[in-house]
């Protein structure tokens, strides 16, 4: 293939001082807002052209859209939420390109659709994001996603007519909805509505929306004008008593703060004023507040806290546990404890009495991922969700008393488990720590083949076994599929997160460069078949170990990608991530940066990998300037004869809303991408 020309990038350098160090900045202007900004527009057609032109020139993008297609062909639920006598799902006929949102009347009733937003936009681009019904379940409240943003819109509906009420909110972000006991109004988080131009990200705070009101008059419940930089999330356990609200800067742990819905004042209470520990709320009996926290248990335990005390403290219900599992996720059912646990990045569900005496598990259909509880507390119906690398989400119902599990929504996979082979491998990376990888591939691959290896590492985030069309399109052309779970992540709690954070950041690079030569000494990946892929803090993860590590990796995507780690600050939400990866206004902070922001360290003259990097001109949370600077900067440099190419989706933001006709055209680019630079050989359509 002949060498790309690339579009010419006026370079213009803006010098700065950090800590006697001059850092030079030449592609700043690409920081300014298409299509405000008629140079920057120009760049981004000028870019999005080449790539099509030679995307356009690989063969089987045609056979990966349209195997993506048809395993994205099959049935898809959600877990029910009940009220009353009435199930609420969001569902997709399987190429819709958004879900909808029904409702069943019954165990057995006829579903009814009540919000379909594929008729919302031309393009499908506008998204249901959070919704909630009220505890009498005669109205659900909806979060409208507008092509891709962060920002949504708050609307209310009569589940009986199926109709829209007047009730507007908007400007809501970073938010949950979650009904007073009552079924009046709602609790939602909003930021104050931007500048024209600008993006607010201060002054979080909860409100309370009474139905049949203006959003004028909504009441303020919590915010904290001292401390403008910390986010406020409100929720309320099945048929609780008090609204918690979890307050941070942008780390997992948080300070809390109750509201007891039963006065009339609804006076918030702070009963955690430090942010050391995560504390959640998961119910309530009587004055005693039932929690899940990592205060005194890296790994999460379940306390209690009994409001009624003058000064209350932690009592232990569930300690941690013992072998090591990670309590991952926790709910009250039946008048028992539900608890999945990680054990190795798998679920473990476990029973408990409210005493803490462990009473036996819950039979899983195998191996995977399982959670997301659904039930009342006192009730013996519920439902959970399972998943795996080979079988798409299935939903359960599980009966409490005789702890039983039958299936609810069992989707027929799209293709042949017993042709896919999934296996769990152990690595050891740079200082001796033991990592787990996934290997996924079809059985007959038996020899080295080109690989897609994933990771994430960040934010104590697990990756955990899911069912992923996408993934499988690679798969059943012989292409193995490898997913790390590096440090930074949650795999094995509160330190496996810390180890791979702040300074401690390039143990997640580590990690991850020793899983590429891993899968390439042991023989599983192809001497020139490795091509690597993560998103957000993924890309960030993809973009710095190709810089430090050109000569092992054949192909990187970095999608939607953190790539400016010195100004990373101030955009949007960025300031959150400070907890992260440490703020660069701060000198130990700066150095760590610097050495593996990938803006600032592509080893100019070195052999680089093919590179698709994706991003999209909505994504008002990582946004795509971040992108576009990497790009020219790699652009410029003369690092070999393979492309640098970037992708930037139109009305699409950081990934979630997306519509499924986007997705599938975005990843057959990347995987037509991927194989032809890793001699992956794409089966003729059928």
């Amino acid at each position: 293939m002949p060498n790309i020309t690339y579009p010419k990038t006026e370079r213009v350098d803006v010098a700065e001082q950090h800590f006697g160090r001059t850092v030079v900045d030449s592609y700043r202007w690409l920081e300014n807002q298409a299509p405000n900004d008629q140079a920057v527009t120009a760049w981004i057609e000028a870019q999005n052209k080449l790539t099509r032109s030679h995307l356009d020139t690989l063969p089987g993008r045609q056979v990966f859209e349209q195997r993506m297609r048809a395993f994205f062909d099959y049935e898809r639920y959600t877990v029910p939420r009940k009220r009353g006598d009435r199930y609420f799902f969001t569902f997709s006929q399987g190429l819709d390109n958004q879900s909808s949102l029904y409702v069943r009347h019954g165990a057995a009733g006829e579903a009814r659709k009540l919000i379909d937003p594929n008729t919302w936009s031309d393009d499908s681009a506008d998204a249901i994001g959070e919704w909630s019904v009220s505890d009498d379940g005669r109205h659900v409240a909806f979060t409208i996603q507008k092509g891709g943003t962060d920002w949504r819109s708050i609307r209310a509906l009569d589940v009986e007519s199926g109709e829209e009420l007047q009730d507007t909110v908007e400007w809501a972000r970073f938010t949950r909805i979650t009904w007073a006991p009552n079924s009046s109004g709602f609790f939602y988080s909003r930021m104050p509505e931007p500048a024209q131009g600008g993006a607010a990200v201060a002054d979080h705070a909860v409100y309370f929306h009474r139905l049949g009101t203006r959003q004028t008059e909504d009441r303020l419940i919590y915010s904290t004008p001292k401390s403008p930089g910390l986010l406020h999330v409100a929720d309320r356990p099945e048929e609780g008593r008090y609204l918690a609200i979890s307050s941070t800067p942008g780390m997992n742990e948080n300070a809390l703060t109750v509201v007891d819905l039963a006065s009339k004042e609804w006076k918030p209470q702070t009963i955690v004023p430090h942010m050391d520990a995560e504390w959640s709320v998961i119910g309530n009996d009587g004055s005693k507040l039932i929690l899940v926290t990592t205060d005194g248990a890296e790994r999460r335990r379940v306390v209690s806290l009994d409001l009624a005390e003058p000064d209350p403290q932690p009592k232990e219900i569930v300690g941690e546990n013992a072998d090591k599992a990670v309590l991952n996720d926790a709910a009250i059912l039946g008048d028992r404890l539900l608890i999945g646990y990680l054990v190795d990045a798998k679920t473990e569900i476990r029973r408990f009495f409210f005493d803490g005496r462990p009473d036996g598990r819950v039979a899983l259909p195998g191996l995977g991922t399982a959670g997301g509880f659904q039930g009342s507390p006192h009730g013996n119906e519920a439902f959970f969700g399972f998943t795996s690398y080979d079988v798409p989400t299935s939903v359960y119902h599980y009966d409490v008393a005789s702890n039983t599990v039958t299936p609810w929504a069992e989707p027929k996979a799209p293709i042949d488990p017993d042709g896919i082979a999934v296996e769990q491998r152990f690595f050891r990376s740079k200082d001796g720590t033991e990592v787990p990888l996934f290997l996924i591939r079809r059985k007959d691959v038996t020899q080295a083949e080109p690989t897609l290896l994933y990771g994430y590492g960040g934010f104590g985030i697990p990756q955990v076994p899911y069912f992923n069309p996408i993934q499988l399109a690679w798969v059943e052309q012989g292409g193995v599929l490898a997913i790390a779970n590096i440090r930074g992540g949650g795999e094995y709690g509160r330190a496996w997160h810390r180890a791979g954070q702040l300074e401690e950041k390039q143990n997640a690079f580590d990690d991850f460069i020793a899983a590429g030569e891993f899968l390439k000494r042991t023989g599983i990946t192809s001497r020139k078949g490795l091509a690597i892929q993560g998103e957000s803090n993924g890309g960030l993860l993809v973009a710095a170990v190709t810089n430090q590590r050109p000569d092992l990796f054949d192909v990187a995507l970095p999608g939607v990608g953190v790539l400016d780690m010195l100004r990373y600050e101030k955009f949007t939400a960025g300031a959150f991530w400070a907890s992260e990866f440490g703020s660069p206004s701060e000198e130990r902070h700066f150095r760590n940066l610097m050495t593996y922001s990938p803006y600032h360290t592509i080893q100019k003259g070195e052999d680089y990998p093919a590179i698709l990097a994706t991003t999209a001109d909505a994504d008002d949370r990582v946004v795509p300037a971040h992108t576009f600077k990497y790009v020219a900067a790699l652009q410029a440099a003369n690092l070999g004869s393979k492309p640098r190419l970037v992708r930037i989706e139109t009305r699409a933001g950081h990934g979630a809303g997306m519509p499924l006709d986007k997705v599938i055209a975005q990843h057959a680019d990347m995987w037509a991408f991927a194989a032809h630079w890793t001699g992956l050989n794409i089966a003729p359509a059928k």
